[in-house]
C-alpha cells in the first residue's frame, strides 16, 4: 500500500480516535479513560506482535528504540488523558479536534526543524502558516 493511502487510513483511525474520546468524556473519567484505552491499544498491539512473530519476521531490538518508544507512549498517555479532560470541558470535538491535532503537526515540524535539522520548503511553511491561522481562528470562536 502507497505511503499516502497509509497515511489517510491513519488519520481516519486517529478521526474515529478523537471522535470516541469526546464521546466517551461525558461518561467517564479521563483517568479511567485513558486506562482503558491503553489497555485495547496494549492488546492490539500484541496481537500485531504475535502475528510478525508467527510469520518469522525479524524484530531488531536495540534500547535505543525501547527507550524512544516508551517516551511516545508518555507522551500519548499524557495526551489522552488530557484530551479527555478537554472534552469534559464541553468542547465541541469540531473545535477540540483541530487545535490538538494541528497544534500537535506544528510542534512536531518544529521540533524536526530544529531538533533533527530537517529542511523546509515554503510551500510546507506556508502550510505551517496555515495551521497557526487555523488554530487562532478556532479557539478565537470558542
Amino acid at each position: 500500500m502507497p505511503w499516502l493511502a497509509l497515511a489517510l487510513l491513519t488519520a481516519f483511525c486517529l478521526a474515529l480516535y478523537n471522535f470516541f474520546i469526546k464521546l466517551a468524556a461525558d461518561h467517564i473519567p479521563a483517568a479511567v479513560g485513558a486506562v482503558v484505552l491503553q489497555i485495547v491499544a496494549a492488546g492490539l498491539g500484541a496481537v500485531w506482535l504475535l502475528r510478525l512473530k508467527l510469520l518469522g519476521q525479524p524484530l531488531p531490538i536495540t534500547s535505543k528504540g525501547l527507550g524512544l518508544a516508551a517516551l511516545a507512549g508518555l507522551g500519548v498517555g499524557l495526551a489522552e488523558i488530557l484530551t479527555f479532560v478537554v472534552f469534559s470541558r464541553g468542547v465541541s470535538s469540531s473545535v477540540g479536534t483541530p487545535v490538538i491535532v494541528g497544534g500537535s503537526v506544528l510542534l512536531t515540524a518544529v521540533l524536526g526543524l530544529v531538533v533533527l535539522r530537517e529542511a523546509l520548503s515554503w510551500p510546507q511553511a506556508l502550510g505551517l502558516v496555515s495551521i497557526v491561522l487555523g488554530i487562532a481562528l478556532l479557539a478565537r470562536g470558542h
